[in-house]
């Protein structure tokens, strides 16, 4: 028989002590922001990724996604929020200052999309691999439609320091491989984020509205309300960017990818990239001569994935992500369901990441059952509810076993517990700012109109403003922030050079391919479906 999991209270009351209380020092982060590039008039960009900010494919902080146009900002790993917003700050001040009167939409949803305008997919230049992530978006492109690609957001990516391991693994009494059951924790997280992950859209979701030329040509059977001269909202969505127009697609729903244990997982993920699919292969691979997407399987590789939250290893050269964490265990998790704020320059405040802290430590320390059919289809339908309709008065969401609960009973008993655990941090390394925040985002529980959804509606509403101008205003007004700021972290000598070695490096892989894309591609799957 399993021996029973100590409850979270105990784990908070045994992590309390003072001997144990410095182990929790040193949670590290790091930050991915995507964001569009638009003209001064708010139109997508046609431009090329600037050359002057290096190569898209080898820079270490300033590269692209999907799109030419959709740039994205990484921050090293730290354990210090202070430096990791400093950072943030200061790769979005170098690109402020190189985009030659282009500037960065601040919201998640995108800016207009008028019809003539195509979304370039990013280009990397001519190397195998540069080559393969182009035809990667192609695949994505015929598979899912490019306008659901250039939505954005905020990935945080979070671990805990070895010494917490350490002093865990020792006081759960686990006699087992240290990595293996850092691995089974994070995957407990992970199923944890999934039954309560609805709080952070209800949070820190900011896209309760779009502009209408997103759903142009779209199927819908959402009743949206009109504003000004082409926004549509929904009056008590949070996130319509994790709704079925964007990232939560409901292509990938019966995918069935296990989070019960790391070998189901990455035998599920390696079964979705192995399989092969029919609507895809109806695409072609490779037309008259032409790539249209890398394969036709069920996934072309592991990142088509669409989900809120994954586990992840840092890869080697020609490793793929899967083979990584079955080598090597999971080493951090990377949550991807945050809208960018639009109140904030850089998409993210301080606020927002000590409370992302006290959330995931708090899925983490509480037990985690592992997660049945029926589990995984009622947090889908709290998650939806939540995104389309989270400030509705007297919303219910579901509970396993039990009757409905309305959102805001579930919350104020999850801020309960998650107060011991802001409290824990603090005790630790927080100084009073871990219950701060949590204080501030009980208070948007308790009072909707303080949630960063409701303000974006609010500033829509009472101006009577369009989508369009609201998100141009805010970024003219960080362009000259941020222009104006000096450097926090880095300076522009760093970056200058970052940009040089990055296009060097580039061109070494250019010069290094000794085989053809045809080979390297047949050499890149060979193994993928064993």
């Amino acid at each position: 028989m399993t021996p029973k999991k100590p409850s979270l209270a105990a784990r908070v009351q045994a992590l309390q002590s003072p001997q144990r209380l410095p182990a929790i020092k040193g949670i590290r982060r790091g930050i991915e922001r995507e964001c569009l590039r638009i003209t001064g008039e708010g139109h997508l960009a046609q431009t090329d990724h600037p050359r002057v900010l290096g190569s898209a494919l080898t820079n270490a902080n300033i590269t692209t996604d999907f799109a030419e146009s959709l740039m994205e900002f990484i921050t090293p790993v730290s354990d210090s929020v202070e430096i990791l917003l400093s950072q943030l700050t200061d790769i979005h001040r170098y690109v402020m200052q190189h985009l030659d009167g282009e500037q960065l939409w601040p919201l998640s949803m995108p800016c207009f999309l008028k019809e003539e305008d195509p979304i370039r997919l990013a280009q990397y230049g001519s190397s195998n691999v540069g080559r393969m992530k182009t035809l990667y978006r192609q695949g994505l492109h015929h598979r899912y439609g490019s306008q659901m690609q250039v939505i954005a957001g905020v990935h945080f990516n979070f671990s805990m320091p070895d010494s917490f391991w350490s002093e865990w693994h020792a006081l759960e009494g686990d006699g087992g491989c240290l990595q293996d059951f850092v691995s089974e924790a994070y995957l407990g997280l992970i199923r944890n984020v999934y039954r309560y992950g609805w709080l952070i859209p209800y949070l820190f979701g900011a896209s309760p509205a779009l502009c209408g030329s997103f759903l142009e040509g779209k199927q819908h059977h959402l009743p949206f309300e009109r504003l000004g001269q082409g926004t549509l909202y929904l009056p008590y969505a949070t996130s319509l960017r994790l709704s079925d127009l964007g990232y939560t697609n409901n292509a990938q729903a019966d995918l069935n990818i296990s989070l019960n244990s790391l070998d189901s997982y990455v035998s599920s993920l390696q079964r979705a990239i192995g399989t092969h699919a029919p609507e895809f292969s109806k695409i072609g691979v490779k037309v008259n001569g032409e790539y249209r997407q890398l394969n036709d399987n069920v996934l072309q590789i592991e990142n088509e994935l669409y989900a809120p939250i994954r586990p992840k290893r840092t890869t080697e050269s020609g490793e793929k992500p899967s083979e990584a964490l079955a080598t090597r265990g999971v080493e951090y998790i990377e949550v991807r369901s945050v809208d960018v704020n639009p109140f904030s320059a850089v998409g993210i405040d301080k606020s927002q990441i000590r409370f992302l802290d006290t959330f995931l430590l708090w899925c983490l320390l509480t037990p985690s059952a592992p997660l049945a059919e029926e589990e995984i289809a009622l947090n889908r339908r709290n998650f939806t509810k939540v995104v389309l309709e989270g400030r509705r008065p007297g919303l219910e969401l579901e509970v396993m076993g039990g009757e409905p609960f309305t959102l805001a009973e579930l919350g104020e008993r999850y801020f309960a517990e998650l107060g011991e655990v802001a409290g824990l941090l603090d005790a630790c390394c927080g100084q009073g700012c871990y219950g701060e925040a949590h204080r501030q985002q009980l208070a948007a529980l308790r009072d909707p109109s303080q949630t960063l959804s409701a303000q974006v509606l609010a500033r829509l509403l009472q101006d009577h403003l369009d989508i369009q101008p609201f998100g141009l205003a805010l970024a003219k007004q960080y362009q000259e922030q941020l222009v104006q700021a000096k450097p926090g972290y880095w300076g522009d000598v760093y970056f200058d050079e970052e940009s040089v070695r990055s296009l060097a490096r580039q061109r070494k892989l250019e010069m290094s391919d000794a085989i053809s894309f045809d080979d390297y591609l047949a050499a890149y799957f060979g193994t993928q479906a064993e």
